[in-house]
């Protein structure tokens, strides 16, 4: 939890920004203008305290007009304006103004008290697993968990085990010697080493294939990893934060994930819920995106109407925060006026896969089975897109699939359909 200081006369003007800050994680102290501070302190001040402020405060002051933000700058604090009808935005606003990087974006207090047990997970040394849809944040909250930890001069290594080239998997995570495989010219020390001392992140861990998972297994059981070709194990301090799109106890149900790796990983679980689910977060998640997309104000930044942030927390968010991302980049190009409405944002849902129709011409043959069957699994998807609404994650779950292998089958679907 970060602390920030907030003056009695900002506590007397917005008293609902304490409330909202520290529904955000922060550890707020009311204190005077002028009394004395920490070093690197940062605080929450009115415009008219400028002479007790430092460049790194925050001065609010509330206007009739249009809202605006000026960046920090030439030693000058950052300063935000804003009417009662904005002051909803403006609190999430000034909380990510303050958030150290490192922290994620929250203002939903389900997703507060999350943090704080992720927090206290962070401390131990304890396997984590975080289970969520895509774009909830998973990698966000293992990079939480890493600089939280007593390993943060140790690496933070990502890996997205569904972009690993399968024949290449074992040799990328555990290292290969000089020679053990044909194009093998040097030896690699593989990610496992490359983040020992520090934390390696395995997302989407349910497409490692079973013979894989074995090996995964050992070298979490025994802290050592034997890369391909080497005959004696090489000891590694590593910490593993693995992540799954899927439910990994029906992978283990289903015979595709084991047993044994999923109690193995699962010793600290995380779930992360669907940002629809989360209402409190979407006004923080949009003024971080907005912030970044500014470079933290210095390019001018864009306020979202009363009404467009209103649309924004009515919407599904199918795709979570990638889609509320998307959402944002086009309403910041193709808004009509200075700020962001609600006629600028294009909320669409997931896509339906309507134009995927596969029209089969009669056969000049006899059908054989195995077009029978090809067939048979194109329409399943059709059939698990339209019950999803679309959504793709959930239909790779309900056909027992991963994303990857259903994202072949639509690239068929469509050179058929184009054919």
């Amino acid at each position: 939890m970060s602390s920030l200081d907030m003056s009695r006369g900002v506590c007397a003007l917005v008293p609902g920004l304490q409330h909202w800050l520290e529904n955000a994680l922060f550890a707020v102290r009311v204190v005077d203008a002028a009394a004395p501070r920490e070093r690197d302190s940062r605080r929450v001040l009115l415009a008219t305290e400028i002479g007790h402020a430092t460049h790194r405060d925050i001065l609010i002051t509330l206007v009739d007009g249009t809202p605006s933000l000026v960046a920090a700058a030439n030693g000058l604090p950052a300063r935000v304006a804003f009417s009662l009808e904005d002051m909803g935005f403006a609190f999430a606003l000034i909380a990510e103004l303050a958030r150290p990087a490192a922290i994620p974006a929250v203002g939903d207090s389900a997703s507060a008290r999350l943090m704080t047990l992720a927090g206290r997970v962070a401390r131990s040394e304890a396997t984590v697993l975080i289970q969520g849809d895509t774009g909830t944040g998973k990698e966000g909250m293992a990079r939480f968990l890493h600089t939280q930890s007593g390993r943060t001069s140790g690496d933070f290594i990502a890996v997205n085990c569904a972009a690993l080239p399968e024949t290449m998997m074992e040799a990328m995570l555990f290292g290969h010697r000089k020679g053990s495989f044909t194009g093998a010219a040097n030896a690699s020390e593989g990610l496992f080493l490359a983040a020992d001392g520090g934390t390696l992140f395995l997302d989407e861990i349910a497409e490692l294939p079973i013979a894989l998972q074995a090996k995964l297994l050992r070298a979490l059981q025994e802290g050592e990893v034997l890369p391909v070709g080497a005959t004696h194990a090489v000891p590694v301090n590593v910490r593993v934060i693995a992540a799954c799109n899927r439910d990994l106890a029906q992978e283990c149900a289903a015979g595709r994930f084991r047993e044994d790796l999923y109690w193995r990983l699962n010793v600290m679980p995380l779930d992360l819920r669907p940002l629809a689910e989360r209402p409190g977060d979407i006004a923080a998640i949009t003024a971080a995106m907005l912030l970044r997309f500014s470079d933290m104000g210095k390019d001018g930044f864009v306020w979202p109407t009363a009404a467009a942030l209103d649309k924004l927390i009515a919407h599904a968010w199918p795709g979570n925060a990638r889609e509320l991302g998307n959402v944002l980049q086009r309403a910041l190009v193709l808004r009509d006026g200075e700020r962001i409405d609600a006629h600028d944002l294009h909320l669409a849902g997931a896509p339906r896969q309507q134009g995927l129709r596969i029209v089969s011409p009669e056969p000049a043959e006899p059908v054989r089975l195995r077009d029978v069957a090809h067939h048979s699994k194109l329409e399943a998807i059709r059939t698990a897109l339209r019950e999803t609404d679309g959504h793709r994650a959930a239909a790779a779950r309900k056909l027992g699939i991963s994303e990857r292998t259903l994202r072949y089958r639509l690239a068929e679907m469509r050179d058929l359909a184009a054919a």
